[in-house]
């Protein structure tokens, strides 16, 4: 990526605020964050201790997703939008441990995510990696760039992590959905989760996080709504379930206890 990017992403973050990325990257015992952010994530985890459960369920639930779409359908281009800051697994690590000739376009609109936007671009030499500065409302800005990298003939894992609870508004979050299904071939698949409202602990401190203010504020949704995203793919099993019970790679035969956040695995007819 350019240095001019990375700066341009420099200059637009704000320190003084919590910030969503960083929060995240804090639960998820990351080093990418400030103080702020911190002190933001420990008042969620004052009021809910399973806020950290949730992120590192959700974290392996992706890695789970990407590893049967190129391992066990063949997929060889991820489109992720609301790729948030570089982890352990990202995306094209885990596609390109399977498949190295795997093509990787990340897509986010956080300044913080811009600047570490090197670590998500060291693809394999075989495969290619691409970052878009975008919003996930813009469907079209994201097909657009992203055509660059990913060949639309062919199928796509379209990856939607944890970013439509940034979208409040339920119509408005299906038509991205439906917008950026409609431009992939079929065969492509969608891979999606968000917070659910099953936990009524998680709810309240999802809803003291967002009347604080002081950050972008995320809308858990139900069971049943993040099923409708789905609407129009045919659902892998188990289904749309909670993201700790979504094929378990522990053989112990018990069933992993619930968390909070749900999601699923449809391939596109």
């Amino acid at each position: 990526m350019a240095d001019s990017a990375a700066q341009q992403g420099r200059d637009r973050i704000d320190t003084s605020r919590p910030h969503s990325a960083r929060i995240w990257n804090y639960l998820a015992g990351g080093k990418d964050y400030y103080e702020v952010d911190a002190d933001a994530a420990e008042k969620v985890l004052t009021v809910f201790p399973g806020m950290r459960d949730i992120t590192l369920q959700s974290r392996a639930f992706i890695g789970r997703v990407v590893r049967h779409l190129a391992g066990r359908e063949g997929i060889r281009q991820f489109l992720d939008i609301g790729t948030g800051l570089p982890t352990r697994d990202n995306t094209h690590e885990v596609a390109q441990r399977v498949a190295p000739e795997s093509r990787v376009v990340y897509v986010d609109n956080d300044p913080v995510v811009l600047v570490h936007a090197e670590a998500l671009l060291t693809s394999s030499p075989e495969g290619a990696c691409d970052y878009i500065d975008a919003d996930v409302r813009e469907p079209e800005k994201i097909l657009e760039q992203a055509a660059r990298t990913l060949d639309f003939s062919r199928p796509v894992g379209l990856m939607l992590m944890g970013i439509l609870g940034l979208v409040p508004d339920h119509d408005e979050a299906r038509s991205v959905v439906r917008r950026l299904l409609d431009a992939l071939p079929p065969g492509s698949f969608l891979g999606l989760n968000d917070g659910s409202t099953t936990d009524p602990a998680y709810v309240q401190a999802i809803e003291a996080h967002n009347a604080r203010g002081t950050a972008t504020p995320y809308t858990p949704r139900s069971p049943e709504r993040i099923a409708a995203f789905f609407d129009g793919l045919e659902l892998l099993d188990p289904g749309v379930v909670s993201c700790s019970r979504w094929r378990p790679e522990d053989a112990s035969g018990e069933p992993p206890a619930e968390v909070a956040v749900f999601g699923g695995l449809g391939r596109k007819p």
